[in-house]
């Protein structure tokens, strides 16, 4: 992999974007591995807990890269175009399918698809420089995007979700905390500690357990009553016990 970097400690999966030069906007080559990774972790039961962050770059991530990548899809047919697209937004619902729970740890500028990859991590850790565009609308496309449509209103509520996805305006550092965005804002130099840090409190937990509560949120997210998130969580119950009493025999 060359436009990623994955590493692990432990129980705890590192994924570092790693296109430094071009503010790891996501390229043809950063599309595939990132498929790729994800495609694996879903088999990983070895790692517990992802970690996402934009590495030495300036910023987390440009999102598409528009002087490579952007002109290509442009040039494309309508089949092929639409082809990427639906590859590049199931990016989204790879990260929220994976067991590992996602937590990004962001800096600087997280623009488009890296705004999107922001909203489909699960914690999100940023520092005092960070800052989020919805830029979609900006390049002259549709606001919605990228699964910001479904993630952004969950996360913020409508209102401001509106507001950001229609003018593509920035949301500063103390909006995202304001908001609820992110989980809390530290300094540059314990970005990753933070992150870390987080990471080994979740993957010293039940790691069947884990897994289990990151399906259960993601499910209720979407589920028409109580009734049925009340389901989910007593099936997960159930088995965790089982599985439980499984290991004392």
């Amino acid at each position: 992999m060359n436009t990623i970097v994955f590493d692990k400690y432990g129980c705890i999966g590192v994924l570092t974007l790693n296109r430094r030069d071009s503010y790891n906007a996501v390229d043809n080559q950063m599309l595939v591995e990132l498929e790729g990774l994800f495609d694996e972790l879903s088999f990983m039961d070895d790692v517990v807990v992802l970690v996402l962050n934009g590495g030495d770059c300036k910023g987390f991530c440009a999102g598409l890269d528009m002087k490579t990548f952007g002109p290509e899809i442009f040039r494309m047919s309508t089949k092929d175009m639409y082809r990427i697209q639906a590859r590049l937004s199931r990016l989204l619902l790879k990260m929220r399918q994976i067991p590992q729970p996602i937590i990004a740890a962001i800096h600087g500028s997280a623009a488009g698809l890296g705004f999107s990859f922001a909203m489909a991590s699960d914690i999100r850790i940023i520092t005092p420089d960070a800052r989020f565009c919805a830029a979609y609308l900006n390049i002259g496309l549709g606001g919605a995007d990228m699964a910001s449509s479904y993630f952004l209103p969950r996360q913020i509520g409508a209102g401001r979700a509106y507001e950001f996805l229609l003018t593509g305006e920035w949301m500063s550092a103390d909006e995202a905390l304001a908001l609820g965005f992110v989980s809390k804002i530290v300094g540059k130099e314990n970005l990753m500690s933070e992150a870390l840090r987080i990471a080994e409190i979740i993957a010293s937990k039940n790691h069947l357990g884990i897994k289990m509560t990151k399906e259960a949120i993601n499910i209720a997210l979407d589920v028409p009553s109580l009734e049925a998130a009340l389901n989910i969580e007593d099936r997960n119950q159930v088995m965790l016990i089982l599985d439980r009493n499984q290991k004392k025999e």
